[in-house]
């Protein structure tokens, strides 16, 4: 590792997935717990803010807002960016356990701690520093994405046909 680091070739390398090397079920529980460490950490900083939340109400600010959306560009910037982090880790895990047993108490899990966290960066957000719309659509921008990719995907392998077809077939007539 050291020798690697030295030479200045790529360390990162040797952590990569090789088709014959690594099994895919190890790398499908891999992404897993990488995208529920993601999806723990983007709950938790949505509904527990950056620099916390006001204690009381004074010098023109509400108990248990944000104080960080009182800067209300980079927190905007903030619960989006977050929102779209919690979305996307939500629809790996969903997708990486498809056809698990328990896969639906994981889809009613994970649709419940999205409105809980919606609930949690309603309340501590006050209503004139973020449009809630753009947060709503920050989190349905990896499921639109899926949809686009899974539909292009059918629609390309439709219309690519094996190799014999696309050949003209000469017909011979005796």
């Amino acid at each position: 590792m050291i020798n690697r680091l030295s030479t200045g070739k790529s360390w990162y390398k040797c952590f990569r997935y090789e088709e014959g090397i690594d099994k895919p079920g190890d790398v499908r529980n891999v992404m897993l717990v990488v995208a529920s460490l993601i999806a723990s950490v983007t709950f938790q900083a949505g509904v527990n803010p950056p620099g916390g939340v006001w204690q009381d109400n004074s010098s023109g600010h509400v108990a248990g807002r944000a104080i960080y959306a009182y800067q209300s560009e980079v927190y905007y910037v903030f619960l989006i960016a977050n929102t779209l982090a919690l979305s996307a880790s939500i629809l790996v895990i969903i997708s990486l356990t498809y056809r698990f047993p328990f896969h639906l108490e994981i889809v009613i899990a994970t649709i419940s701690m999205i409105v809980t966290y919606s609930s949690a960066i309603f309340a501590v957000t006050p209503d004139e520093s973020v449009r809630f719309r753009y947060v709503i659509a920050a989190a349905s921008v990896p499921y639109i994405l899926r949809i686009f990719i899974q539909l292009f995907n059918m629609v390309f392998k439709n219309n690519e046909k094996p190799e014999s077809e696309n050949s003209e077939k000469v017909v011979l007539n005796y």
